[in-house]
């Protein structure tokens, strides 16, 4: 290997190592942020003023199967890195974009869930209980769906030829950042719901 093609094959790995600190750091500040949402609705989880509380409008069934489709992305980000280390495109976009899927019905069930709580009454402006959970709970969605657009933006760009391990957004910080997402529902899931019914 020449001179010139060791510098160059240093200095990418260089990059590589700055973005992943750079979303480490970046997550790191999301720890920061979800600890205070989640603190700020612990604070109010017993303000529920003339509105339902947790117990009346909550589905623990239905948030769990949720939860565990989400979970199971986890599982599917992990192979679709398998398959970006072994530089297999085909089988990194598949799980990939399979990966978004699962997100994406994730999100359709939340929908669906803050649909119904609304017929049952609750709104975000129903209580200080109400508007800390859907603070809390629509904030991670928002993150979900970043989340997915990260992933098909990186699927797709594999398409054209543009995606590179060493450059850009590639699996590994897309990786990063979706369990991270996952992770922190765990937590959310456990305080917000099952500590609550």
């Amino acid at each position: 290997m020449s001179e010139h093609a060791v510098e160059a094959h240093s200095g990418g790995h260089d990059a590589g190592h700055a973005r992943k600190v750079a979303m480490w750091v970046f997550l790191g500040s999301e720890c920061l942020f979800f600890g205070t949402l989640i603190a700020t609705f612990l604070l109010y989880r017993g303000r529920t003023g003339d509105g339902p509380a947790a117990s009346d409008v909550f589905d623990i069934p239905f948030t769990s199967v949720s939860s565990f489709i989400l979970l199971m992305s986890s599982l599917t980000m992990v192979l679709a890195h398998h398959a970006a280390s072994r530089r297999d495109r085909r089988t990194m976009r598949i799980w990939l974009i399979a990966t978004a899927l699962l997100g994406t019905v994730f999100l359709a069930g939340q929908v669906f869930e803050f649909t119904e709580f609304v017929e049952h009454g609750l709104t975000v402006t129903t209580s200080p209980f109400a508007s800390s959970f859907y603070l809390l709970t629509g904030l991670h969605g928002a993150h979900v769906a970043v989340g997915v657009l990260m992933l098909l933006v990186t699927a797709f760009m594999s398409f054209g030829g543009r995606y590179r391990d060493d450059e850009g957004m590639n699996v590994e910080i897309v990786g990063l950042y979706w369990h991270f997402v996952d992770i922190v529902w765990i937590v959310i899931f456990t305080v917000v719901y099952l500590l609550q019914v």
